[in-house]
């Protein structure tokens, strides 16, 4: 054991004398006084150097240092050298100077004063001058950052007004004002064009803000069809400018759909249903989506609902979106809507619309029920969406949704005309407590105000969209509002667990029922190659109704992505 220290002794010297005689050349730099070689002294600067351009490179850097801490008046005074090993730099600092005031003559906007955290007195202002270069490199900086990416800054007139204080005037190379003259889209050459003069905002002949650019780059992130693969890059000729935007086309198609089974009250028989819900986004390289839904339920209840938006319709701000819903109740009515409306997208969260719609419905028994009836009615509404994306969560893409329309027009029906006004809501928003537990709430409704009602003209809800724990679309009001809650945690980034919780009120004025719904149960989804598969079950009940198990349902979807 002694000969192995001793052995270790000696490498840990031999490396040390190594390291230290290795860097042959010492410097070392005094002032005029002793008070002054005390200063030079606390900056710490480097004394060994394995050469001589090493060590002038830190003599430079120390005549740097002095001119940013306010030894403006200070020079090299002489750099000698003692013997093989030793130089010495003999500084004279002279006076320090505290503060600075200068004078800008109005060339800096407020704005930018503000961004800098400096007091403007008119057209001056004071800062210490230790913080002078990174103030006017920041200065610099937003300067060009608002189209003048080559000005530069120059302290001119500088004079001494008291024992510590300076004062000088800025001046600012004449602007040379830089417009975007040409945008390149790498990775998804394809990218729509309307998309970067629209939705991004950025346009031919803008003036050329970097910041701004890389800001509205990012909202790129909340297309479903398309990411930014790195920040934008900037070409500069003599010239002209040239703007690079990286872009990679994104999958955004869905297929979705889902098998439900329970069990028959009258017949206690198992009984299925389920629906198949496609897709289809950008397929053509213009930004559009294709909707198609089919429903077939235990009830035998069918629905297709068919819509296509197309946003920026030749190259304008405004985009169409037409739908197309057709109902069939068994063997009792058949129910077609038709809209077509007009979106304005405000920003990448913010979208408004007016559109008009039209319903036509028709008694298939053509009996003397008075609660169906064949009808024609016709609305114009408005509508507006708010949405807000969490990025790089394939779980759960959106947190926040808002959407809400206002409807007003009337209804036709044998000899009666009556207007007739409709509210429809439709929000959610996931609470991310920490990264494996979130707490997601949703509420959903929709309120038909007039004098008379039909069967077939009432909105219908319950199901697996709606308050689970009930057959799909088996209740039908003329107000109704439904809050679905789930409690969710990860277990890993594909894998997750929640609970059920759902409560619902409904009015129906031709039966004379209000009520109140109860859906509880549990869940979970794992994420796939294959696609996202959900698994519900959920048990619901009236408000003076006991649980039953027998009543339970059972959801099972998978959602495709590509």
């Amino acid at each position: 054991m002694i000969h192995k220290f001793r052995h270790y002794s000696l490498l840990i010297f031999v490396l040390f004398f190594v390291q230290v005689y290795s860097q042959n050349i010492e410097l070392k730099a005094s002032g005029v006084d002793d008070k002054e070689t005390k200063i030079i002294d606390s900056l710490g600067y480097k004394k060994y150097f394995k050469d001589f351009n090493s060590l002038r490179n830190e003599v430079d850097s120390l005549s740097k240092q002095f001119l940013t801490i306010g030894y403006i008046n200070s020079k090299l005074l002489n750099l000698k050298k003692d013997n093989d090993s030793l130089y010495r730099a003999e500084f004279s600092l002279k006076t320090q100077y505290k503060n600075i005031t200068i004078h800008h003559n109005g060339l800096i906007d407020d704005a930018i004063l503000k961004l800098s955290d400096l007091n403007s007195e008119g057209n001056s202002f004071t800062l210490e001058l230790s913080k002078l270069e990174q103030t006017l490199d920041f200065i610099n900086a937003e300067i060009a950052n608002n189209g003048n990416p080559f000005s530069t800054l120059q302290l001119i007139d500088i004079e001494q007004t008291s024992s510590t204080s300076l004062s000088a005037s800025l001046e600012i190379s004449k602007p040379i004002d830089r417009t975007i003259d040409k945008i390149i889209i790498k990775g998804y050459e394809k990218f729509p064009k309307t998309f970067v003069k629209r939705y991004m905002k950025i346009k031919l002949g803008q003036q050329f803000n970097l910041s701004q650019i890389k800001e509205k780059t990012t909202e790129l992130n909340d297309l479903r069809f398309a990411n930014q693969i790195k920040e934008p890059e900037v070409l500069f000729t003599k010239d002209s400018t040239i703007l690079y935007m990286y872009i990679e086309k994104a999958k955004s198609n869905t297929f979705d759909g889902f098998l439900g089974f329970g069990t028959n009250e009258d017949t206690n028989k198992i009984e299925f249903d389920g629906y198949l819900n496609l897709s289809l986004t950008n397929n053509l390289n213009y930004g559009e989506t294709l909707q198609l839904l089919y429903k077939s339920d235990e009830n035998d209840q069918q629905t297709f609902d068919g819509n296509v938006k197309m946003p920026y319709m030749f190259g304008s701000p405004l985009g169409v979106e037409v739908n197309l819903n057709i109902f069939r109740k068994d063997t009792t009515f058949v129910t077609a809507r038709q809209s077509a409306k007009l979106n304005y997208q405000i920003n990448s969260n913010h979208v408004v619309g007016i559109g008009l719609s039209g319903v036509n419905s028709s008694d298939l028994l053509d009996t003397e029920i008075s609660s169906v009836n064949d009808f024609s009615s016709s609305y114009y509404f408005t509508n507006y969406v708010y949405t807000k994306r969490q990025n790089y969560d394939f779980l759960f893409p959106i947190n926040f949704l808002f959407d809400i329309t206002a409807g007003f027009g009337n209804r036709a029906f044998d000899d009666t005309n009556e207007d007739q006004t409709k509210f429809t809501l439709n929000a959610f928003k996931i609470f991310n407590l920490n990264d494996q537990n979130s707490i997601y709430i949703r509420g959903n409704g929709q309120i038909i105000d007039s004098d008379t009602y039909l069967e077939n003209e009432l909105p219908r809800f319950g199901g697996i969209n709606s308050i689970r724990g009930f057959e799909e679309n088996s209740l039908f009001a003329n107000l109704f509002g439904v809050i679905n809650t789930e409690y969710r945690y990860r277990l890993n980034r594909d894998i997750y667990v929640h609970s059920v919780i759902d409560a619902a009120y409904f009015e129906n004025t031709i039966s004379d029922q209000k009520g109140k719904l109860f859906g509880f149960g549990f869940g979970f989804g794992l994420l796939s190659k294959a696609g996202l598969f959900r698994f519900n079950y959920t048990s619901g009940k009236t408000e003076n109704q006991r649980f039953k198990l027998s009543d339970s349902k059972v959801h099972i979807s998978l959602t495709a992505l590509f």
